[in-house]
């Protein structure tokens, strides 16, 4: 399929060559790339992208969406797989997540209960990941209920996740001055733009657009500060942003 006169197998290759580039990989790959574009890829791909992009757990989730793009549906259906073979809670939660991922989240709510049993009734993760899906469902109240009892429960426990679910549940519920603070507090220290794109939401839903504008230009600001890894990781919610960006304006 060609884009602009240039063939998407060409493309490839030259995202490849610069991911070889900026992560220091042996020169031989730009040959192999740029004399079989389609091979190459194939081969740099398996070789090197993926193993490569695994190794943290935001590359692991770049790679699951990868796959999810090529085979729509995958990861869902390997989860199934899995978890009829071994039972594991583990699995349980890989099931979870995937539903979670394919939005169908009274069913995520279902899985991640079924895996809060036993040894792992108290798991905090877990419990962060029920709240997200509870909240996404629309049962904020529950959800934040879910977040005061953890609190209650394991003072000492720390999730960046956890922080957004409640400040967002805190502002589904209606409270704007507990919401505000949870925000504030929040956006220095998450990793990442989702935080800001939410909050973004949150204030345009409000009424507050200006405050929302003003935050959408720190963010964008922010973005160019970013590693290019961070930046891509990121992109859903720098879309959004843009998106939020280009609606004030207009």
């Amino acid at each position: 399929m060609p884009i602009l006169g240039v063939g998407l197998h060409v493309i490839i290759a030259i995202l490849f060559a610069v991911h070889a580039l900026r992560t220091g990989q042996e020169r031989y790959w730009l040959l192999v790339l740029f004399l079989a574009p389609l091979f190459g890829s194939l081969i740099y791909a398996l070789v090197v992208f993926i193993p490569d992009v695994s190794r943290s757990h935001g590359g692991r989730k770049v790679a699951r969406g990868l796959r999810e793009t090529l085979n729509p549906g995958r990861e869902l259906r390997e989860a199934r797989i899995e978890l009829e073979r071994t039972p594991t809670v583990a699995n349980r939660e890989r099931l979870a997540d995937a539903l979670q991922a394919e939005e169908r989240h009274a069913d995520a709510i279902q899985a991640y209960r079924e895996a809060l049993t036993g040894l792992n009734s108290d798991d905090a993760d877990l419990q962060v990941k029920l709240a997200r899906a509870l909240l996404d469902d629309g049962q904020a109240a529950e959800a934040r209920e879910l977040l005061d009892a953890l609190q209650a429960k394991q003072p000492d426990f720390k999730s960046s996740d956890g922080r957004l679910v409640h400040a967002r549940a805190v502002a589904a519920a209606g409270d704007r001055g507990r919401a505000q603070r949870e925000f504030d507090s929040l956006l220095g220290s998450f990793a990442g733009i989702e935080a800001r794109a939410r909050y973004v939401d949150i204030l345009n839903e409000w009424g507050e657009h200006e405050a929302a504008a003003k935050l959408v230009a720190e963010s964008l600001e922010h973005v160019q500060r970013m590693p290019p890894g961070s930046r891509k990781l990121n992109k859903p919610w720098i879309r959004q942003l843009k998106r939020a960006r280009t609606t004030s304006a207009g």
